[in-house]
Order: C-alpha cells, then sequence, then structure tokens
C-alpha cells in the first residue's frame, strides 16, 4: 500500500520516523488544553478532543493521503480561538465560538473536494514554495531554540541568549550535542535516539519526574458539543461571527497548504513542481476541523514538526499511521506525555536540527532577480518573526504580484495569485490578530 521501496524506505525507517514526530509534537496534548482551558473549555474536554482530531486527521494523512505529515490541532489558531474569538466577543461562549470552527471546518471540506486546493499548490511560484520550506525550517528552529530557553525574551531587542546556566538549557544543548554526534555519523534514527538519550540524562538529573505516576484512562468528550450545521450558522449569525469564520477559513487554508507543500519538499515528494494527491492531504486536515470543532477543540493542521520525522527518513503514509497510533496510546499515558511533553529541552534539539536541515532549499531560490529574491525573502524574514506560517505566506503572496507588476511581468503571475493577494491584504488589515 504504502510502496515502501520505491520510497526508498523500510517499515523500521517509518516507525523511527512516525515516533520521532510524534515525540517533537507529543506537546500539543498539553498546550492545546491549557490554552482552550482559558477560553472556558475544561481540560478533560479539550485533551480527548485534541486526541480525536489528531487521530483522525492523521490516520486519514497516512491512509488517504499517504503522506509522512501529521494534523493536530494548531497552536496559533488556538491561541485566536481563546483570545481574539471567545475572550474578544463579549458574551459569546467557546459553543458558539466553536459553531464558527465548524462552519470553517465545513467550507474547508467543500473547498477541498473542488481542484481549486489542487490548482491552488500549483500556481504558487517555484521560488515562494523554497522560501515557504526555509522560512519554515527557520520557525521551527527558532521554536526549539525558544522553549529551550537557549533563545530567550528581551525587553529592548525582543530576543537574546538566554541564562546558560540554568539545567534545562544545559540539558537542551547536550541533547544538540549527542545528536549532532549521532547526525555527523551517520546514525540512522538520530533524531529519535538523540532525545531518548536526552531523556534518560533528564530522568537520572531528577528533570523527568512521574510523581503522578504514567497512566490514567482517557475520558471521553462530554458530548458533541457542535453537529448540526443550521444551528452552527445561527450561531454564526447571531453573534456576526462571519470575519472570524474567514479568518479560520484562510489560515488553515494555508497554514496547511504551506505546511505540505515545505515539508513534501523536503522529502523530495513533490513532481514537476506539483503535489501528487493534493486534495486528499487538504480532505484529511478538512474532516479533522470539523470533527475537533464537534468535540471540543480549535482547528487543526498540518504539522511542521512534521519535517522531524521526515528528517528521520520518513517517506509514506506509515510515517503518519504510527504517529496516529501513538496518539491512541497517548491517551492512556497522559501523566508520561505531559512529562516529556513538558520539559522540551528533549525535543527542542530536533527541531532546531530539522531547522538546519531544510535551509538547504535557499540554494534553489533565484537570488538574482529581485523581483523573485524579495518575495522569497519576506516569506523567510516573517515566519519566525511573526511566528505565523500563514502571515509569511500572506506577505508573499502580495509582494510578489506587486514586484512583477512594477517589473512589467504581470502577465507571467497566475490570475489566482491577484486573487489572494488582494484577500490576503483585507483579512491582515480588518482583522484583528
Amino acid at each position: 500500500m504504502f510502496d515502501l521501496k520505491a520510497n526508498g524506505t523500510s517499515v523500521k525507517t517509518e516507525v523511527v520516523a512516525g515516533t520521532t514526530t510524534f515525540f517533537t509534537m507529543a506537546y500539543v496534548t498539553v498546550v492545546n488544553p491549557l490554552i482552550l482551558s482559558q477560553a472556558g473549555v475544561p481540560f478533560e474536554q479539550s485533551f480527548t478532543a485534541t486526541i480525536i482530531a489528531a487521530v483522525i486527521g492523521t490516520l486519514l494523512m497516512g491512509l488517504v493521503a499517504r503522506y509522512p505529515i501529521a494534523v493536530a490541532p494548531g497552536m496559533g489558531l488556538n491561541a485566536y480561538f481563546t483570545y481574539s474569538v471567545v475572550q474578544g466577543h463579549a458574551g459569546l461562549g467557546y459553543i458558539e465560538a466553536f459553531s464558527a470552527v465548524f462552519i470553517a471546518g465545513i467550507l474547508f471540506l467543500l473547498l477541498s473536494m473542488t481542484s481549486l486546493r489542487r490548482r491552488l499548490i500549483e500556481m504558487i511560484p517555484a521560488n515562494l514554495k523554497h522560501a515557504i520550506t526555509v522560512g519554515i525550517g527557520l520557525f521551527i528552529a527558532f521554536i526549539g531554540l525558544r522553549m529551550s530557553g537557549i533563545i530567550t525574551a528581551h525587553p529592548d531587542n525582543l530576543v537574546a541568549l538566554g541564562d546558560l546556566h540554568q539545567p534545562s538549557v544545559v540539558l537542551a544543548l547536550v541533547g544538540l550535542a549527542v545528536t549532532l554526534v549521532l547526525l555527523s555519523r551517520d546514525v540512522k534514527g538520530a533524531l529519535f535516539i538523540g532525545m531518548i538519550i536526552t531523556g534518560i540524562i533528564a530522568y537520572f538529573a531528577d528533570m523527568l519526574s512521574f510523581t503522578g505516576g504514567i497512566m490514567s484512562v482517557p475520558t471521553l468528550p462530554e458530548g458533541i458539543l457542535v453537529w448540526n450545521p443550521i444551528t452552527a450558522a445561527s450561531d454564526v449569525i447571531r453573534h456576526g461571527l462571519y470575519a472570524v469564520v474567514f479568518s479560520f477559513l484562510l489560515v488553515t487554508l494555508f497554514d496547511t497548504t504551506g505546511t505540505v507543500v515545505g515539508v513534501a519538499e523536503q522529502a523530495g515528494l513533490m513532481k514537476d513542481n506539483k503535489l501528487p494527491r493534493a486534495e486528499r492531504a487538504m480532505f484529511s486536515d478538512s474532516v479533522a476541523t470539523v470533527a475537533g470543532s464537534m468535540v471540543g477543540t480549535s482547528p487543526t493542521t498540518a504539522y511542521i514538526e512534521s519535517a522531524a520525522g521526515v528528517g528521520a527518513g520518513g517517506r509514506t503514509g506509515l510515517t503518519s499511521v504510527v504517529v496516529a497510533g501513538l496518539f491512541v496510546v497517548a491517551a492512556f499515558f497522559s501523566p508520561l506525555i505531559g512529562a516529556v511533553a513538558g520539559l522540551s529541552a528533549i525535543t527542542a534539539p530536533s527541531l532546531i536540527v530539522v531547522g538546519c536541515l531544510m535551509l538547504s532549499n535557499v540554494q534553489h531560490i533565484r537570488w538574482n532577480d529581485f523581483d523573485e529574491a524579495f518575495p522569497a525573502f519576506l516569506v523567510i524574514l516573517t515566519m519566525p518573526l511573526t511566528s505565523s506560517i500563514a502571515t509569511g505566506i500572506a506577505l508573499g503572496f502580495i509582494s510578489y504580484p506587486l514586484m512583477k507588476i512594477v517589473k512589467g511581468k504581470w502577465k507571467a503571475v497566475h490570475p489566482l495569485m491577484y486573487i489572494f493577494a488582494v484577500l490576503f491584504v483585507l483579512q491582515l488589515v480588518f482583522v484583528p490578530h
């Protein structure tokens, strides 16, 4: 089914890759419920909903789209859901906000069934695709540096070097050194082995403990929160959540597209600048968004941490099936997952290394043509600085046609690029961030 030999991989490699992806993104099972709890969503409800959405989306991505890409509730999207939607609208409850997610998911699903999604991926200029990959690489490397404490906030310069005497920072640096040694020696599964060694060091250094045990029985969501499109649409109309639906739709559309293209290109899965089975990949994400909104979580997206699994050798949907299976297991090991995910020094080295690997695409950008170079530069620069893949893509989509118009090459731009450039301008100007 997965054609492992043709893709130059094996069952062992795919399992290691899936396990690597899972552990680099396992924090979502803890962080997502914590953020949504500030919107009033019960922690256990959103924890189980997070697992359900991740399993559905990732399993579909593996079995239907056959890509080594994991799907789960997006971090930026849950923050937008909590702070801008629920807390930003007086009298709005989280169930009504989930109605907006549900409607956006339905629209996303309908869009995924058309050829527009495939055309959208194909219309993106090659330079911007390379830039998206590089931007994502810098973004996840920055996430790893920030989560580990190697880089910290600074009141004047935004960021600065962290306290290298902190135990967690020292552990992250040791883990990074171990991972680099393994990679330099061409050890298979170096990223995953590096995490295991770092975890063992953390345990014996009393930095990793399981005071509440390592297992617990998962609880089912307390009912279906949103299930009827008519009542959901009524909530959207009654509370005037049109801009919210538009924002969720646009961000998930391009967040997923950008991540899938970036990771697929890193894995060498792009064919003639096109993404095979593109509609299936987007279908997987849209179904997960709809299902997640019904049981209590914010929109899902393809996860950039999937690049860690690709870096470990993952090339087929079997990687995603392994990730989905581990999410099911995670439902029973929430204390253990919480402990590992809570100590970012274990997973940060993988993110930093994968960021380095993804930067290799910068060599394919046409830096000698300024009308091609500047939009690519803008994408690469703004993704890590704004902590948003969608914002980087938006600025690339806006600047690319503008540069071509100035150069008198407006006919070389796909008509859809102009349409989305206008939509992105409207979204950036009128929708709160």
